[in-house]
Parts: C-alpha cells; sequence; structure tokens
C-alpha cells in the first residue's frame, strides 16, 4: 500500500494482493520506522458509514471505506473510491483510495503485482 499526501489530501493506492486481502479481511496496515517512532496507515472497512471517512489518532491515519463497498471491489473493474470530508473550520479532506497501476514511465520499484495499466493498450 501507498501514501500520498499533500495539504488536504489523502491518497491510498493498493496492490492487487492488498486489494483482495482488504475485501476478505477488512483490513490493511502499512508502517514506516523511524529511530523513535512508528507511522502507521491503515485501511479498514467499517459498517456505520456511507462514504470514505478517516482520522488520524496514535501516530496512525486510518481510511474508512463502507461495508458494503469491499466486498466486490477486488473482482470489479471499480478502481477505486474518492470523498470529500468537511471539516469544521470550513476546510476539506479529500480522501482518495484506489487500484495501484503499473506506471508508464520507467521506474525501477517492483511492480508485479499492480493492476495492468489501462492506457497501456492504447500505446501499442
Amino acid at each position: 500500500m501507498k501514501i500520498r499526501i499533500k495539504g488536504n489530501s489523502i491518497r491510498y493506492r493498493l496492490s492487487k494482493t492488498e486489494v483482495e486481502n482488504f475485501s476478505r479481511e477488512g483490513y490493511v496496515i502499512e508502517r514506516t520506522e523511524f529511530k523513535d517512532q512508528i507511522f502507521n496507515y491503515e485501511l479498514r472497512s467499517h459498517n456505520l458509514i456511507s462514504n470514505l471517512d478517516a482520522d488520524f489518532k496514535n501516530d496512525t491515519i486510518s481510511m474508512y471505506l463502507p461495508e458494503k463497498d469491499k466486498n466486490d471491489w477486488a473482482t470489479s473493474d471499480r478502481v477505486g473510491f474518492q470523498y470529500s470530508i468537511t471539516l469544521g473550520n470550513g476546510k476539506e479532506l479529500f480522501l482518495l483510495l484506489e487500484k495501484d497501476f503499473v506506471c508508464l514511465d520507467e521506474t525501477i520499484e517492483d511492480q508485479s503485482d499492480n493492476y495492468p495499466n489501462p492506457l497501456m493498450a492504447k500505446r501499442k
């Protein structure tokens, strides 16, 4: 699972295996270890929400997907989910949850578990 944070925007991208595990178990977590702390980010299913939600507690960003959406995400063509949460200060927190596609540019990271990029067929 990858995370991208920019201002009030959080984006998670999950590999095929992570989406399959999440759809089955309702939970996936990743961690980054520093000298004195561990930063966690996780995705959990939740049965009392109707849109993406998120919070930050105990050095962990938790993103929540409605239970009804997790079950068929792995087997559907749906790429992901997005939602903007209105905060108490009038600002918004934008959430984006996506399947991770193979990059079109040359990259050194392992992409063997990523979804085929639909734009690759157009390049051939």
